[in-house]
């Protein structure tokens, strides 16, 4: 069963050791650097570690982007030892139905890098959608909630 739960002193430095797999280091951030900008932006940073059970097995950013009114899916990421489970598109779910809970969206936004084609087709099978945006290297997607 996957759970978010919140990053204390006590899964705090197992959080930081989550790693992706080589070639999918320049697709996303370390949870080092995100859990920097969480602090520097924790009015707005909604930061998770992702459980498979009593398992650490990721790290999930929601976000509210003032400058366009949005919230966004900012940061994700499986651990290279526990992909290809299932649990991304699980942590996704999960994290959308409990931002729509808190905070009362009604739809979130992401970006995507350039070749990042695997994380594109696991949005686009929960029903993120592209919006035709491309900005600094990055593919726009949009998830309206239902």
């Amino acid at each position: 069963m996957i759970k978010l739960k919140q990053i204390t002193k006590d899964n705090f430095e197992d959080v930081l050791k989550l790693k992706v797999k080589k070639n999918q280091e320049n697709f996303v951030s370390t949870t080092v650097y995100s859990l920097a900008q969480a602090y520097v932006y924790q009015e707005n940073a909604y930061p998770f570690a992702i459980y498979a059970d009593d398992t650490l097995v990721g790290f999930i950013m929601f976000g509210f982007y003032e400058l366009r009114n949005q919230y966004t899916l900012w940061k994700f990421l499986i651990d290279e030892g526990h992909q290809n489970k299932g649990y991304g598109k699980a942590a996704l779910l999960l994290g959308i139905e409990r931002m729509k809970e808190e905070h009362h969206i009604q739809e979130m936004y992401t970006g995507v890098a350039l070749g990042n084609e695997v994380a594109e087709r696991l949005y686009e099978s929960i029903g993120f959608q592209l919006t035709g945006l491309v900005e600094n290297g990055m593919k726009e997607l949009r998830y309206i909630c239902k």
